[in-house]
């Protein structure tokens, strides 16, 4: 079956840095468009950030634009979010999706908390 494992939240001081990585497996990861959401306490859901299965094209949340980067290694069915210059506005769980075969699967998430 479909499984997405999110791993590399944690605590971090504003200003620093946290790479997520987000593992497929289940379906062929090359031809899925992967997107990282987020959702803080309180809030909606919201795309972070989106990448196509080819790595071609790459979307960002205005918010996060410069300091996040979104990126994929097809041979190891992981995808990955580079966050830097972090806020404790960033503070949400976050979750990867993936977008396969009009199909839409979901990770369990991994917390990111933004404090001093």
């Amino acid at each position: 079956q479909v499984q997405l494992v999110e791993s590399g939240g944690g605590l971090v001081q504003p200003g620093g840095s946290l790479r997520l990585s987000c593992t497929a497996s289940g379906f062929t990861f090359s031809h899925s468009f992967m997107n990282w959401y987020r959702q803080a306490p309180g809030k909606g859901r919201e795309l972070v950030a989106s990448i196509t299965g080819d790595a071609r094209s790459r979307n960002y949340l205005d918010s996060v634009k410069g300091r996040f980067t979104i990126s994929r290694d097809n041979a190891k069915n992981t995808v990955y979010l580079q966050m830097n210059n972090l806020k404790p506005e960033d503070t949400a769980m976050y979750y990867c999706n993936a977008l396969y075969a009009a199909s839409v699967y979901w990770g369990q998430g991994t917390q990111v908390t933004v404090s001093s």
